[in-house]
């Protein structure tokens, strides 16, 4: 049996350093992860989950994560909301397409609405609730791209046009609102 064993060396024909084999050659990719996520309203209200895990546990955040191999990231919007609060999606449309690359990010976040006015907290979620626009706990949000996707929605209600946002100017995701700088190994 052959020892498996990688180099870190700019392979031929590239222009940054990756993991490449030391027998066969075969350079590893790292690629960013992809989170997908919805904003989830129901009767004018917008559904919120308090954070069982970490990082950032005991924080309000939309229901989103990790999109799974071989899943269509509406699926996994679907899913992720089922996982955490129970709930079943109708989604309407791509709201947003963040980048946060310090943690190296890509999220596609949706607009959706309740298929069905029930939901409870999964095992990721201490709670679930649904806020009025006015109610929502700012300051006690997860992270940038929550306000983001908050703020974005807000607009799409109030008739921006369907085309998906992006990043507010300037924004990678290090920061809260407040000025909070958020570490890479919080994430």
């Amino acid at each position: 049996m052959t020892e498996i064993s990688f180099t870190q060396t700019v392979p031929e024909d590239d222009d940054r350093s990756r993991h490449v084999c030391d027998n066969c050659g075969f350079v590893l990719y790292e690629n960013p992860k992809i989170v997908v996520g919805s904003v989830v309203r129901h009767e004018g209200q917008i559904l919120l989950c308090r954070r069982a895990i970490n990082p950032r546990k005991g924080f309000w955040t939309i229901p989103a994560g990790y999109l799974e191999l071989n899943e269509a990231p509406e699926d996994g919007a679907r899913r992720e909301a089922s996982e955490e609060a129970n709930i079943t999606l109708d989604i309407e449309r791509l709201l947003a397409v963040y980048s946060v690359p310090r943690i190296s990010q890509v999220q596609l976040i949706y607009r959706a609405r309740l298929a069905r006015p029930d939901y409870s907290p999964g095992p990721e979620s201490l709670e679930v609730k649904l806020f009025s626009p006015d109610d929502i706990p700012y300051d006690e949000l997860a992270f940038p791209s929550v306000h983001w996707a908050l703020g974005h929605d807000a607009e799409a209600e109030g008739g921006a046009p369907p085309v998906p946002f992006k990043n507010p100017e300037g924004e990678t995701g290090n920061m809260m609102p407040g000025g909070e700088r958020l570490r890479t190994e919080n994430m």
